[in-house]
């Protein structure tokens, strides 16, 4: 099975920085024989607050041919709850009536694929561990087969025991509970984005993919990670292992958010000045 991931695509009718990546890259997806299509998140610029970006990004979605599954990111639905966006019910409804279902399973053959909200994970609700409540019974009723777990956020950045890394990946408790339930089933891949690197790593026998963008990446607003910087996919191939190749797709342009960051996100700008200034 041939599975495409793709992620941060940052789409917008009303800011339309990154949408000239979009039409090369669903033109590669389309010309690639993908099985099926994830998009891990961060589908819109600003779903988690305007109707129209998320209307925008899912029309330009269906231009794919292979069926697709998506789960958001919190550019879609939100962040955590000291952010300038927590997720919230409003936001969560406007996902799942505008896109659909923020969390899915599916089963292809000897592997289960399983996609999760990581925005919720650090809020410690009811949606937080109802989540884990869910994502706990669809491990157990896996019927011997392997598992591939999508999901925006990253379980960790530098190192699979490091501390809370706050914006950027899932928080300790979270990532605690996950390991967990990792260890406890045959999860071979988990499967990210949200960091705007591409990176394959790993953790005792699961695989982690950060996978390449598709809309910006990052100069010197922020720092420096492992991986590389371009803009591109993720093909994961399913047998009896997963391999994944991390592709720079032609055609696409690797845009500097630094360079339109006070246009598209001013809210980050302004924390990047008041940062730069401590």
């Amino acid at each position: 099975m041939k599975i495409i991931q793709i992620t941060d695509t940052h789409v917008s009718p009303n800011k339309p920085h990154f949408n000239g990546n979009w039409e090369p890259l669903a033109r590669w997806i389309n010309d690639s024989g993908a099985d099926l299509v994830i998009h891990t998140g961060d589908l819109s610029v600003d779903g988690a607050d305007k109707d129209e970006d998320l209307a925008f990004s899912m029309d330009l979605m269906r231009q794919v041919t292979a069926p697709m599954l998506i789960v958001p990111g919190n550019h879609d639905v939100g962040h955590l709850p000291d952010s300038a966006q927590p997720v919230n019910a409003e936001r969560l409804a406007r996902w799942r009536r505008m896109v659909g279902p923020d969390r899915w399973m599916e089963d292809h053959g000897n592997w289960r694929l399983i996609g999760l909200n990581s925005q919720l994970m650090g809020f410690e609700d009811a949606e937080d561990d109802g989540q884990f409540e869910w994502l706990e019974k669809a491990l157990e009723g896996r019927e011997g087969r392997r598992v591939a777990l999508f999901a925006h956020k990253p379980l960790f950045v530098d190192r699979p025991d490091e501390g809370d890394t706050g914006y950027w990946s899932v928080r300790p408790n979270q990532r605690k509970r996950l390991y967990d339930l990792i260890a406890a089933h045959d999860v071979a891949l988990f499967a990210s984005g949200h960091l705007h690197w591409a990176w394959k790593g790993g953790f005792d026998t699961t695989a982690t993919v950060w996978a390449p963008p598709a809309a910006f990446i990052l100069d010197k607003m922020e720092r420096e990670m492992p991986g590389e910087r371009f803009v591109g996919a993720a093909i994961h191939t399913l047998g009896d292992e997963i391999t994944t190749e991390l592709v720079a797709v032609p055609g696409m342009t690797a845009y500097f958010l630094d360079d339109v960051v006070e246009e598209v996100y001013p809210q980050a700008a302004h924390k990047v000045a008041r940062d730069a200034a401590q």
